[in-house]
């Protein structure tokens, strides 16, 4: 089985370095990962910037990357210390051990990704009850009293992959679909859109679903038993960013045809829309997010008022837009 967790990490460390270098003097992670075992204090070198703001995703990713570069650049021009952090390997506790230490160090905004909503809602409250206002993306968590969620609606992003793969397919045609974390509120919302509209509007078999947990390993396995248990399928369609590179890379290994449409804009899922790995992507416009994360943060985090959802959207990728 192929692998590319090396060159994830490696990049995934040469961002964390960039990003990091103006927030921590000295002894800070070279990756993301989680710090609860051994939070630093807030630095020396954040002490001359205006605020501290945190990010916490659910695990290290190539699409968290981007978010992290546009939310770096956003907190240089406005004079904000940037703390970004998450586990290995998706992992609620973890999260929650992050964000207990951010808690403590009275930094001035977070913004979370949550694995499992429920799990994080009572520390969410604990940050607003501090005077911290926290913002969700991607994922919400509804129940807490979180500031805003920023993303978009994820049973209308199902409901888009539907569509499209619908499309592809001349509405009918046999599919097998690879999900992210099965506790993550997003995750499920995808999905639920997804298989409504399938259900409703369409003649498409789905004829297996699996959840990766999180892991690429995972989504790899899954996609490759699903292909020998059922070789005559027409598409894959993945609803999480894990099964764009995971699926990428089985469609180069084995030189399928087959369609496949998955999440997230990447560059290497642009490289896979022209090389045909790829049929379409469907975005929430994540390139935006570490700019709205920010600038949200600063504005809670000065009393203003802020929308309780900041919709970035949805839209279809494939290669002639590209092109």
């Amino acid at each position: 089985m192929i692998r590319n967790r090396k060159l994830t990490m490696i990049s995934l460390a040469a961002i964390m370095i960039a990003v990091l270098s103006g927030c921590f003097s000295g002894g800070s992670d070279d990756r993301l990962q989680s710090q609860a075992d051994n939070s630093p204090s807030p630095p020396n070198a954040s002490h001359s910037k205006t605020k501290t703001f945190g990010i916490i995703y659910p695990m290290t990713y190539p699409t968290y990357e981007m978010i992290t570069l546009t939310a770096s650049e956003t907190a240089d021009n406005n004079n904000v210390a940037l703390i970004v952090n998450a586990p290995d390997e998706a992992n609620t506790e973890q999260q929650i051990r992050i964000m207990e230490s951010m808690i403590k160090q009275e930094i001035d905004g977070i913004a979370i990704s949550p694995v499992d909503s429920e799990a994080l809602t009572p520390v969410i409250n604990k940050a607003l009850a501090a005077g911290i206002p926290v913002v969700t993306f991607e994922s919400d968590a509804p129940d807490s009293n979180r500031t805003a969620y920023i993303g978009a609606d994820n049973f209308l992003t199902g409901r888009q992959s539907a569509m499209t793969i619908s499309h592809l397919l001349g509405n009918k045609g046999m599919i097998i679909v690879e999900n992210g974390m099965e506790e993550m509120l997003g995750m499920k919302q995808r999905l639920q859109g997804f298989l409504d509209y399938l259900n409703r509007e369409s003649s498409i078999d789905v004829l297996e679903v699996h959840h990766n947990k999180g892991s690429e390993d995972q989504a790899m396995n899954d996609i490759e038993s699903m292909i020998d248990a059922h070789p005559q399928f027409d598409a894959m369609v993945g609803l999480d960013y894990i099964s764009a590179s995971a699926s990428t890379l089985i469609w180069k290994a084995k030189g399928l045809n087959r369609l496949a449409i998955s999440m997230g804009v990447t560059t290497t899922g642009n490289d896979a829309l022209i090389n045909g790995q790829l049929a379409a992507v469907i975005s929430q416009n994540e390139a935006d997010w570490g700019r709205v994360i920010l600038e949200t943060l600063l504005q809670a985090s000065k009393g203003e008022q802020v929308d309780s959802f900041i919709d970035t959207g949805i839209k279809e990728v494939n290669k002639a837009h590209l092109e």
